[in-house]
Parts: structure tokens; C-alpha cells; sequence
């Protein structure tokens, strides 16, 4: 018998010269008997099975709810800011993990997803679960704090957080709307207006409509990074037998509507520098990174564009939400 024990598994794809993908299994062992089980807790396997890169959608309009109401109010509360924000992020992360959980069941995450926490067994499903639950968990609790500190109208929190959990988890859980082409409209609304508002109402305490308004650009780059992902995987996702709203519209006209949500913020902006001020240009600073993935796009190199339109919305947002603070002390 072999005296070895698995304490670690790592998975790697090849392709041959025939374009078929072998998987090899590499396994390093000290003083055992093989095991084919996953390797013990690695705390970095958890954190990339958040998806941390894609924070960017959630971070950012919590950012710009938090600026305006620095500009409304001429002050913000500090405490209130970051526990708000901690609770955004928490549901953001449960949302990925049902996402992770609901994408392996289903069949649509294979050898060739860019998600492959499970399909790998990097983790198992349970550990998923598991995790998916900690997070809800604690947005729960950054919940009920928020309610006792902020001096909104209660009913005005419970209806955006419930808007935001119900979004983050029934994107794919339950229902699925993603595998039924209404986790564009759903994302849109969540990681947009929902989002911003959440951090507004927090500490104005009423309901506002220039919050949504602000809210487009990102809310566009948002979607546009969905779909992105959507359109790198249209085979997969047919063959697994979902419908995404790329997979309806099919690869030229999934390009038309990349190229309209990830320049759209543009002319967003553009208006604003010509109505209000000439510093809403700066945002244009992260023109050229647009183009570069428009062209990417445009000759299906996908692979990569995802994480690529994820950094566009975060140095496009950071550089608008700049824009909001240099004109509150100007």
C-alpha cells in the first residue's frame, strides 16, 4: 500500500493538439494513504469563491450614496457609512455564492466556465452553502444594527434591503432568473438605484430621485459586465439548456448592446460637464481601457473581458465619484 496522504489537489486543464481538454490531477502527499478527497481548509479558496473582483458593482454605488449625502447634508456618519457598506458587500457575496451553488447544479458551469470552485472541487457544496449563509447571515446583522442607528423610516430600509437580498438570491436561486433572460433587468436594478438608494435613505432618512438618477452610469457598467459574461458563455449556456438575453439576441446584436452599456456612461457624463461642471470629463480618463475592450469583444476574445469590464467600473467610478467630492468643496 502506498504511504502517501492527498493533502492537496490541483486541477489543470490542457488542450491537446485535436482541441480536446484533458484534465490533469496533481496531488502532493506526505506520510499516508491517498485520498481522493479535497485538500483542509485554505482560506484563500474561500475568498476567491466570493469572486472579490467583481465587488466593484456594489462597492462603487454605495460609495456614490454615501458622497451624496455628504453633498446633501454637508457631513456624514462615519459608523453608519461603513456598517451600511459591509451589509451591501455581504449580500453581494451571498449572491455570487448562490450563483456558484445554482450554476454547478444546473449544469451550466463546466470545464470551461470561468467559475470553477466546484467544478474543480476546490470546495465542495456544502461548503458553499455554507459560506453563502455566513454572509446573509451577516448582512442580516449589519441589518439590524443599521436599523437602530439610522433614523429612516424603517419600512423605507426593509423594503431596499429586502430588494437587495430578494435580487442577490433568486438571480439564481428558486426561480432563476438568469436561466429565464431577466437576470439582466434584475442586476440592473440591484447593483444600480437599489444599491445607491440603500446608502442614502440610511442617513437622509427620506426617498430621493437624484440618488437613481446618479446611479445610471454605474447601474449600465454593472449590466454591461453581466453581460459580458453572458456572452462569453452562450454555447455553454445553450447546450445546458438556460436563456440568457445575449443567447436571445445572439452574438452581433450582443455586441450592439455591450458597446451601448459600456460607452452609454459616457455621453452620461458628457451631459453633466456641459450642464454642470467641466470636471465630469475626468471620467474619460478610462475612454481608452473602453475601447481596448469594445475591440476585445468585437473579435471574441472574451475570455478575459469579464474581470476587464469589472476594473473599467471601478476606475470609471472611482473617477466619477471623485468628480461629486471635489465639487462639494468647490
Amino acid at each position: 500500500m502506498t504511504t502517501t496522504t492527498v493533502t492537496s489537489r490541483h486541477l489543470h486543464n490542457y488542450k491537446q493538439s485535436n482541441g480536446s481538454v484533458n484534465t490533469i490531477e496533481e496531488t502532493s502527499s506526505i506520510n499516508g494513504v491517498i485520498s481522493s478527497e479535497p485538500s483542509n481548509f485554505h482560506f484563500r479558496d474561500y475568498v476567491i469563491a466570493t469572486r472579490p473582483w467583481s465587488f466593484t458593482a456594489s462597492l462603487t454605488p454605495a460609495f456614490l450614496g454615501n458622497v451624496l449625502v455628504y453633498i446633501d447634508q454637508g457631513g456624514i456618519n462615519i459608523p453608519l457609512a461603513i456598517i451600511g457598506i459591509v451589509c451591501i458587500l455581504a449580500v453581494h457575496c451571498a449572491g455570487n455564492l448562490v450563483n456558484t451553488y445554482y450554476d454547478f447544479q444546473t449544469g451550466v458551469d463546466d470545464e470551461l466556465s470561468d467559475d470553477q470552485t466546484l467544478v474543480h472541487g476546490i470546495l465542495k457544496p456544502n461548503a458553499i452553502v455554507k459560506l453563502c449563509a455566513g454572509s446573509y447571515v451577516i448582512g442580516c446583522l449589519c441589518f439590524a444594527i443599521l436599523l437602530v442607528m439610522s433614523n429612516s423610516k424603517i419600512e423605507y430600509l426593509m423594503v431596499l434591503f429586502f430588494a437587495g437580498v430578494s435580487g442577490s438570491f433568486f438571480y439564481t436561486g428558486s426561480i432563476g432568473m438568469k436561466y429565464h433572460a431577466l437576470g439582466d433587468v434584475l442586476i440592473m436594478l440591484t447593483f444600480g438605484p437599489v444599491a445607491v438608494l440603500y446608502a442614502y435613505v440610511l442617513q437622509v432618512g427620506q426617498l430621493s430621485w437624484q440618488p437613481f438618477m446618479y446611479a445610471i452610469p454605474l447601474m449600465l457598467h454593472t449590466e454591461a459586465i453581466l453581460h459580458s459574461n453572458n456572452s462569453r458563455d452562450i454555447e455553454g449556456d445553450q447546450k445546458a439548456g438556460i436563456l440568457t438575453l445575449a443567447i436571445i439576441l445572439g452574438k452581433e446584436y450582443s455586441y450592439l448592446l455591450y458597446l451601448i452599456l459600456l460607452f452609454s456612461p459616457y455621453l452620461f457624463v458628457l451631459v453633466l460637464s456641459l450642464t454642470w461642471s467641466k470636471l465630469f470629463m475626468l471620467p474619460f480618463l478610462t475612454l481608452p481601457l473602453a475601447l481596448e475592450l469594445a475591440r476585445k469583444f468585437r473579435s471574441h476574445e472574451l475570455q478575459n473581458v469579464t474581470q476587464a469590464t469589472a476594473k473599467l467600473n471601478l476606475f470609471f467610478g472611482v473617477l466619477y465619484i471623485l468628480v461629486f467630492l471635489l465639487q462639494s468643496f468647490f
